[in-house]
């Protein structure tokens, strides 16, 4: 049942507009799931340890998904507002990615 949950929750994060704290905490437990996954698929032995891979592989994906278009939807709709217009981890992301250089601003 909480499975079903998730996967509802998921398709909601598409469809309702997300503050930015909130969105901020879906990813920041997004990408501690995606290391979660990583390390417990590096330290496998054997195949059927971690047989559920594949479900979990579909659903996280799924809910980074969700997390794109609700990311892209924020920052379309508050863009003019300034970099944290989608919160705080995509700031810190395109600012790790791009050097802390604003080059919009020259």
């Amino acid at each position: 049942m909480a499975a079903s949950l998730g996967m509802v929750v998921s398709l909601l994060l598409m469809l309702i507009p997300l503050p930015p704290f909130l969105l901020d905490m879906f990813l920041s437990l997004n990408i501690t799931t995606a290391l979660l996954i990583l390390i417990i698929g590096l330290y496998t032995t054997h195949s059927l340890e971690f047989a559920i891979f594949p479900t979990v592989l579909l659903a996280t994906t799924l809910f980074r998904l969700s997390l794109n278009v609700a990311s892209t939807r924020l920052i379309l709709l508050n863009g003019e507002t300034g970099p944290m217009a989608a919160g705080k981890v995509i700031d810190a992301f395109g600012q790790f990615v791009v050097g802390g250089v604003i080059w919009w601003a020259s």
